[in-house]
């Protein structure tokens, strides 16, 4: 009988996986932007937010689509998708079983109004495009970079198109409203964000940025350019500068706006009152991993 202390032979040998480098993502960075100190209590303290019905929405009709592109093409039709909506809120409530309190009584929605609006969102995908043309190379897939400034960029995509001379083109769903002419930029810094990451792996421009909006049918397309790509890296170092010169002292600053309505952490928030808990210190190993939440954001 061997020494119940001693580990087998292939556990003694097998190196241990490093730490995962903190990452700035397009949602942190987002954050920081927004608001220093909510990308504190996001990335830093980690505190726990409560999921809106339309952020586990935009999670669900995420998964439904990624699974409807994993099927043969010809199956890739409106029914079939509705038929995986079931099966991935199952696995997602019972993933998350505090999902259900979403649905209580005085909802905004009850659930089966909910899932309407989720079918709505499924059959309004098939109004933008015909999935059975189409053939990704991927689906919510994990893309990371080193800067040559040493800022390690880490995100999703949740689709990667390339066409038959190799053009690449980046995919984006969102079940919010596309937004008013102002507000573009904004959204089309999530996309600049997955660009300069696969111009940085793969060499090449990725030739659109498609962001297509669920809610009203919509699509916003764009063409970035190598110049562009390059501005942009400066801005996201810039932003991650900010961060390392905030983590050192824990000095990240509320950015009273229009948003903080809507904010978890406005009762923590010293810009109404509020006290945020004691600076826990730069956290290691990874400070802005991606969540499920995140890759769907609206």
């Amino acid at each position: 009988m061997s020494d119940p202390l001693t580990l087998p032979a292939e556990q003694e040998t097998a190196p241990e996986k490093p730490p995962r480098r903190p990452a700035l993502s397009p949602s942190r960075a987002s954050d920081f932007k927004q608001c220093p100190l909510l990308y504190r209590f996001r990335a830093v303290d980690r505190i726990p937010e409560i999921p809106t019905q339309a952020q586990v929405r935009g999670t669900v009709v995420h998964a439904v689509l990624e699974r409807l592109f994993g099927l043969p093409a010809a199956e890739r039709v409106p029914d079939r998708a509705h038929e995986l909506v079931a099966p991935v809120w199952d696995e997602l409530s019972a993933e998350s079983p505090e999902l259900a309190e979403l649905f209580a009584e005085g909802a905004e929605l009850p659930f089966d109004g909910w899932l309407e609006s989720v079918a709505r969102m499924v059959d309004n995908y098939f109004e933008l495009e015909d999935p059975r043309r189409l053939e990704p190379e991927a689906c919510e897939q994990l893309v990371e970079t080193e800067l040559d400034s040493g800022v390690l960029l880490r995100g999703y995509v949740d689709r990667l198109d390339v066409g038959r001379g190799g053009e690449l083109r980046v995919v984006d769903y969102k079940t919010g409203t596309a937004p008013r002419e102002i507000f573009e930029a904004k959204a089309l810094f999530q996309m600049k964000f997955y660009a300069l990451v696969l111009w940085r792996l793969r060499g090449e421009v990725p030739k659109q940025l498609r962001l297509m909006y669920l809610t009203d049918k919509q699509s916003l397309s764009y063409a970035p350019d190598e110049a562009e790509l390059r501005r942009f890296e400066r801005t996201l170092d810039a932003i991650w500068t900010a961060i390392m010169r905030a983590a050192k002292t824990g000095d990240f600053r509320a950015n009273p706006g229009r948003f903080c309505d809507w904010c978890d952490h406005k009762q923590r928030c010293p810009a109404f009152g509020g006290e945020p808990p004691e600076y826990p210190g730069w956290p290691e190993p990874a400070a802005s991993e991606e969540s499920t939440l995140d890759r769907s954001d609206q």
